[in-house]
């Protein structure tokens, strides 16, 4: 039952009810109504606190104590759900032991795509007869469609002879009682109705830069009735004979990539590789050939129009925009004037919204324009953004300039900003206060070339002029030249200069000191030169001098007694703060403790990821046991750590397990 005050006043006798005149006694039941409801909300969620479905975050540990759960690492929330696990723990051991229940354990557990390889299956023994394995080969196959172009990955079906190492060190030890848990760790964005980019007219790329880019394939969900999972539920990328193979099952406009007006019978895959001034093949008339692996497409007849591509790409984290949810991140601004329904142009809708508000870019379109970003009111705000999951390029035939009135705020949200610069200029008129980057892409280089290199390695991608309040969030990005007036904050991003002795962070001039920095999970490639940091948290300072360098550390601080560095690799020499628990730490070899990345070529699905050979002090020393640099927040050694656990509870009696990276 319900008692609000209307209920509590009618229970009353009529004479109480009848000299509350003033409203005093109704204002009495109004607190104990207030009162009585907290009471009732807390009764129901008592029953509700029965069952791991509907029970309050605080019971979840005590449910699971009931039935023997162990708690895991804390500091992931958002990959695995306490709850789940333990309302899966009963049903998951009840399949104790099998390769099913392994593969949806490692899902539960660290959120990423696993297989289970059990090695014994690997094996080059002499056959029995009474246990034949006829898919089975003692030669490795070397010839033919299928020769496979990832020896050694899960699905390598070539046999080997025993080993004997422990799969906790090597995780493809083939032995009879080893099991392998193949994860994959890259996530896809998925571009719809994207302008390929003109190379001739019959060849195209499908990455709008204009440069070769790896084509994933979609997770298909799991049939239920097959026995085992198969190349076609991960997300990786395609092997053109796997994808010559099985093109219907990944061709089509709601699959992995499509091409607008082209039939799959007209559809073939071969290699595009570069053969000369040409390409390896030339498809005939009323073909269409594509290279998964360089991201190319020649046309047999020259298409009317450029045709629009949708594909699948790979990605390490959500930075930079892409086919994620940015929703949380908008600014509640109005009006919100869209591109290109409501204008045609950006240009005109800036200038639509210049007294403040939101332009709005609601497709993934190429839009080759000069803009000049210019906030007329004092104390207004403006957005430009792309749709969420969405993003558009914007292939700038000149320097996007901004400015703003006095205490006027500008932010750019999920959008590719390729081939010239950003710049804040400080003229007279100039008083933009703030300038916010989230989720946004601003090439290292600019832009890149057909070969996949930056077109102008040694340029800023973002020039700061005055002494605004600049916020980059979630974002990659060449170097920043900064004033020294001005304050800037970088959070979860790749700040990169193309090279580790290239000028990262600096003055205007790409030498003096830049305006004071506020850095956290980030991995910086390139020399910085900053007035102070303010603090520098788990940030990976990839910078070195080369010979004859005017620099006189890689990484210069003006001001030494203020300000903070912890939780950081710091190159030798480097002047800065007095760091706090950084690595190398000063009785270890520099030498050996350094970062090694799986790709530092913007444009790779792996772009930035910490490799496995990178020393443990990086890879498990940020202040919260996770790796330093932009991918912290992805808690990748808690996950490993958690699913060995597991593992000790769920793998049958006798049999070992190793855990290997497929991506």
């Amino acid at each position: 039952m319900t008692f609000d005050e209307r209920t509590l006043l009618d229970m009353l006798p009529a004479v109480y009810r009848t000299r509350d005149q003033g409203g005093d006694l109704s204002a009495l039941l109004s607190v104990v109504a207030d009162q009585l409801a907290l009471l009732e909300e807390d009764l129901a969620q008592l029953y509700d606190d029965q069952f791991i479905e509907t029970c309050a975050d605080w019971a979840v540990p005590y449910i699971g104590s009931l039935i023997g759960h162990r708690q895991l690492h804390g500091v992931t929330p958002q990959i695995s759900s306490p709850r789940a696990e333990v309302a899966n723990t009963l049903a998951l051991r009840r399949g104790k032991g099998t390769a099913a229940t392994l593969e949806l354990l490692a899902w539960d557990v660290t959120g990423w795509e696993a297989l289970v390889v059990e090695q014994f299956e690997r094996l080059a023994i002499t056959s029995y007869l009474n246990h034949l394995n006829p898919g089975a080969s003692t030669f490795a196959k070397v010839r033919g469609a299928q020769r496979g172009e990832r020896p050694g990955g899960p699905f390598d079906r070539n046999l080997r002879f025993v080993e004997i190492r422990n799969p906790t060190r090597r995780a493809e030890a083939a032995n009879i009682a080893n099991v392998t848990i193949a994860l994959w760790r890259l996530r896809t964005n998925f571009l719809s109705s994207s302008p390929a980019a003109r190379i001739d007219v019959s060849r195209y790329l499908f990455n709008p830069l204009g440069a070769p880019i790896e084509l994933f394939s979609a997770a298909a969900p799991k049939d239920d009735a097959a026995l085992s999972l198969d190349a076609r539920n991960f997300s990786q990328p395609f092997e053109r004979w796997a994808l010559a193979a099985a093109k219907d099952q990944f061709y089509g406009a709601d699959k992995s990539f499509f091409i607008e007006g082209v039939t799959l019978d007209a559809l073939a895959v071969c290699d595009l590789s570069d053969m000369g001034a040409a390409w390896a093949h030339t498809p005939p008339a009323g073909k269409v050939a594509v290279d998964p692996k360089l991201g190319r497409i020649a046309f047999g007849t020259p298409p009317a129009t450029t045709p629009k591509v949708s594909f699948h790409s790979g990605a390490v984290g959500e930075m930079g925009g892409g086919s994620y949810d940015r929703v949380a991140t908008f600014a509640t601004l109005s009006p919100v004037v869209v591109t290109p329904t409501q204008r045609a142009t950006i240009q005109a809708a800036l200038t639509a919204a210049a007294g403040g508000g939101a332009v709005e870019i609601a497709d993934n379109g190429v839009y080759a324009e000069t803009l000049s970003v210019n906030v007329s009111t004092a104390g207004a705000s403006l957005e430009i953004r792309s749709a969420d999951k969405l993003r558009p390029m914007l292939s700038l035939g000149g320097e996007l300039t901004i400015a703003g009135a006095d205490g006027s705020q500008v932010s750019l949200n999920g959008l590719l900003i390729a081939g010239k610069s950003v710049h804040v200029q400080a003229t007279p008129n100039n008083r933009l206060n703030a300038l916010a980057l989230r989720h946004c892409t601003l090439p290292p280089g600019l832009s890149l070339t057909g070969a996949g290199a930056p077109t102008q390695p040694l340029a800023p991608s973002l020039v700061i002029e005055t002494g605004v309040t600049l916020q980059i969030d979630n974002c990659i990005l060449g170097g920043l030249r900064v004033a020294p007036g001005a304050r800037v904050t970088i959070t979860n991003s790749i700040i990169d200069a193309t090279s580790p002795s290239g000028v990262a962070y600096a003055g205007l001039d790409g030498v003096s000191a830049g305006g004071a920095l506020t850095v956290s999970n980030t991995t910086i490639v390139g020399k910085v030169h900053t007035n102070e940091f303010t603090e520098a948290s788990n940030v990976i300072f990839f910078a070195r001098l080369d010979a004859g360098d005017p620099w006189v550390a890689p990484i210069i601080a003006e001001r030494r007694q203020t300000g903070s560095v912890r939780f950081s690799y710091v190159p030798p020499r480097a002047r800065v703060p007095r760091p706090y628990q950084c690595q190398p730490a000063p009785a270890a070899d520099p030498t050996s403790i350094q970062p090694v990345f799986v790709s530092l070529n913007y444009g790779d699905a792996a772009y930035g990821q910490l490799s496995r050979r990178t020393p443990r002090e990086i890879r498990e020393g940020s202040e919260d046991g996770s790796e330093m640099g932009a991918f912290r927040l992805l808690y990748q050694p808690q996950r490993e750590t958690n699913l060995r656990l597991r593992l000790d509870e769920y793998l049958r009696f006798g049999l070992e397990a190793g855990v290997a990276y497929a991506t």
